[in-house]
């Protein structure tokens, strides 16, 4: 497939979680020629929740959402992605990882993304999750993110207006001195 008649499609899938779900999915794009690139999929509450990223012929797109709809018990949505490299964008970006640990609470997801937009940094992947603390019953909240700034990013005022959201919030940024090019 050449590139000029390829194109990306981002689909979401959502549905009561079953053994063989990831299987059909992938049968069906194969099936349309579609090229399985990206993914993340979750258990989420009893439900399978994905995202998938695939790349196929412009010619085989309506024939793999007619398919797709057709699958039983899952729900997907599908966006054609205009974009044909993802790296373009992202020339001289630095990386960040963020792992955050906190009591649980309403709005800290909020509260955390506030911060980060203010500082003009991007949420790559964000993974989160709430567990008991080790030592009391107290159930504490758990997020990990990849995040991407530009080489101007103060990483120091990042961090310390996050550590000011709450007293008992703990966090801990690395930086990827790397920068992409």
């Amino acid at each position: 497939m050449s590139a000029k008649s390829s194109i990306s499609l981002v689909l979401t899938a959502i549905g009561d979680d079953r053994p063989g779900l990831v299987e059909q999915l992938a049968r069906v794009i194969s099936d349309h020629q579609g090229n399985w690139l990206e993914s993340s999929m979750s258990h989420l509450s009893g439900k399978f929740a994905g995202i998938v990223c695939v790349s196929l012929g412009k010619d085989q797109l309506e024939a793999l959402k007619t398919a797709l709809a057709r699958l039983p018990g899952l729900s997907i949505t599908s966006e054609v992605s205009e974009s044909t490299d993802s790296g373009e964008s992202r020339v001289g970006e630095r990386r960040l990882k963020l792992s955050l640990v906190g009591h649980d609470r309403i709005g800290i997801v909020r509260e955390v993304s506030q911060v980060l937009a203010r500082h003009a940094v991007n949420v790559e992947d964000l993974n989160t999750y709430i567990a008991s603390a080790p030592m009391s019953a107290a159930i504490l909240f758990h997020a990990d993110a990849e995040l991407t700034a530009s080489p101007a990013l103060d990483v120091r005022a990042l961090t310390h207006d996050l550590e000011n959201l709450s007293n008992d919030l703990m966090v801990d940024i690395t930086l990827n001195e790397t920068l992409r090019t």
